[in-house]
């Protein structure tokens, strides 16, 4: 597509995300307009959605829970028609998600169901994974606005799916990070030093790419947010309520969920949700990490960032899995 050929865009919301998502839009060529609740000195920023609405037809959505998106979407609503696509990345219930497409619809306006995985630094590189629901046309006139942006575009089906398999796969995230905690207290307080276990790791069939992209900092203590404690709870909090409603348990999920009410009231909310690690103190470690230890990407993932003292959990703060002490 030319350059002179490329759409106006919007963008709203301009967190650790939403920001960057702009940045990359506009380095390809793409003039972008953009809102968020807090001013940002940000170029094109415009005084409301509905202006935002008003200047592009189509408009990607970066804000931070359901009700925020519902009352961008009313916002807007005014200024959208026929030719508009109303893309929401939020991650909310699918609930949520379908209540704010009627008011799209209702508009006669395209919406695309379209949650993502990939952290700051994903964004900021434009490798971000896009999972879409909703209409195949509308995905179709946007992709190449979402491949700016994107390492991979998956689509999973209706409106409300792509939020689905979102919450699955962030319910994954959750407990899998809440095991290597408890593992790592298990190697502290064996003795053993807690680079061991990123040794054993690469070893071993439970190697991934997210355990050598969050040990390295949990080994450290360095929670500095790529996503913050308080955005999986809410994350946790959505797959709990999808359980109830299917009549189906989820004790892992539930037991991250209480220990991360307990990190919040501890002050820990815009932290890396890794940061419930530091109920454990890990006081026989030196939290030093030999080269070599993680792959590239592990390394990068800490920022090279030295421990700061363990800090102390407010009472209340059990281990992820077990019985509060």
């Amino acid at each position: 597509m030319a350059r002179s050929a490329k759409p106006n865009v919007g963008v709203i919301g301009l967190g650790l995300i939403g920001s960057r998502v702009a940045a990359n839009l506009r380095k390809a060529g793409y003039q972008v307009w953009v809102w968020s609740r807090s001013p940002r000195p940000e170029p094109n920023f415009l005084s409301s959605a509905a202006e935002v609405a008003e200047s592009a037809k189509q408009i990607q959505i970066f804000v931070s829970d359901g009700a925020a998106l519902l009352e961008t979407v009313k916002a807007m609503a005014p200024a959208l028609g026929p030719e508009h696509v109303v893309i929401n990345h939020t991650t909310v219930s699918p609930a949520e998600t379908v209540a704010a497409s009627h008011v799209v619809q209702e508009r006669h306006a395209k919406y695309l169901d379209a949650p993502f995985t990939g952290s700051r630094d994903a964004a900021a590189a434009g490798q971000i994974v896009f999972y879409i629901g909703g209409d195949a046309g509308a995905l179709e006139k946007v992709r190449p606005q979402l491949e700016v942006n994107a390492k991979a575009i998956l689509p999973v089906g209706e409106i409300g799916q792509a939020a689905a398999l979102k919450i699955a796969m962030n319910v994954i995230i959750a407990v899998s990070t809440a095991a290597y905690s408890e593992a790592l207290a298990i190697i502290d307080r064996s003795g053993i030093p807690l680079y061991k276990l990123g040794e054993a790791f690469q070893l071993h069939g439970a190697n991934s790419a997210l355990g050598n992209m969050k040990l390295p900092g949990m080994i450290k203590g360095n929670f500095e947010p790529s996503f913050a404690l308080k955005h999986m709870f809410k994350d946790v909090q959505i797959a709990l309520n999808m359980a109830s409603e299917y009549g189906i348990d989820l004790p892992a999920s539930t037991a991250f969920a209480g220990s991360a009410m307990s990190g919040l009231q501890s002050g820990w909310a815009e932290e890396d949700f890794t940061v419930l690690a530091r109920q454990y103190g890990f006081p026989n470690s030196d939290h030093e990490i030999p080269e070599g230890t993680f792959p590239s990407g592990g390394a990068q993932a800490d920022h090279g960032a030295t421990a700061p003292a363990a800090a102390q959990p407010k009472k209340g703060i059990f281990p992820l899995f077990g019985p509060k002490s």
